[in-house]
């Protein structure tokens, strides 16, 4: 039998986390070689998306955790702690991590990302005008630029499109003008139609 299906045996074909029926997938817990049973979890993308940073993290949502942080799985219980450790500035989660008991070795696998040192916000790619920006989007500058290094002068209105996101640093973005490559401020550009 596959992992997703036992995964999905397991937990009933709920999100192990808030129990949410759609939208099911495996995730596997960091830092993990090969999946596993017993360093996955079966998770809904809400729950999934915000574990991965890859949207900003909703309290509300997290609130199931004092009932499904009691879990006998491992993988579920290191995720429970991970979040609510993320959440801690919530009195909630703040009660319930000091009462979510993890053995040693469970503690140190938790601890090993490095997310309990974390808040729960989490900084994304951002226009001038605070809207998100994703891989690929089309930009407009709104300020004419110098392009060190170089003698490009990248004007006000310039659309620069497929931008990248640099990965490291949510307030830049490479962007091609005349076909040359360029970093990119982003309090500089707004995200075009």
């Amino acid at each position: 039998m596959s992992l997703e299906k036992l995964l999905a045996e397991r937990s009933g074909n709920k999100c192990e986390l808030c129990a949410s029926t759609s939208d099911l997938s495996m995730y596997e817990v960091p830092p993990t070689s090969n999946a596993n049973l017993d360093n996955s979890i079966w998770v809904c993308e809400v729950c999934k998306s915000q574990i991965e940073k890859r949207e900003q993290i909703d309290p509300e949502h997290w609130k199931v955790l004092s009932d499904t942080m009691w879990s006998e799985y491992a993988p579920v219980q290191v995720v429970a702690w991970r979040m609510l450790s993320r959440l801690r500035n919530e009195g909630w989660a703040a009660d319930n991590l000091d009462i979510l008991y993890l053995d040693d070795d469970n503690l140190e696998w938790a601890k090993k990302t490095g997310d309990h040192e974390q808040d729960g916000t989490v900084d994304f790619h951002q226009d001038s005008n605070g809207t998100r920006l994703h891989e690929g989007d089309t930009v407009v500058l709104i300020k004419t630029l110098d392009v060190k290094g170089s003698s490009l002068n990248a004007k006000l209105g310039t659309v620069v499109k497929n931008i990248r996101l640099v990965p490291d640093n949510t307030e830049q973005i490479e962007g091609k003008i005349e076909g040359q490559t360029i970093v990119i401020l982003t309090k500089y550009l707004r995200k075009g139609q």
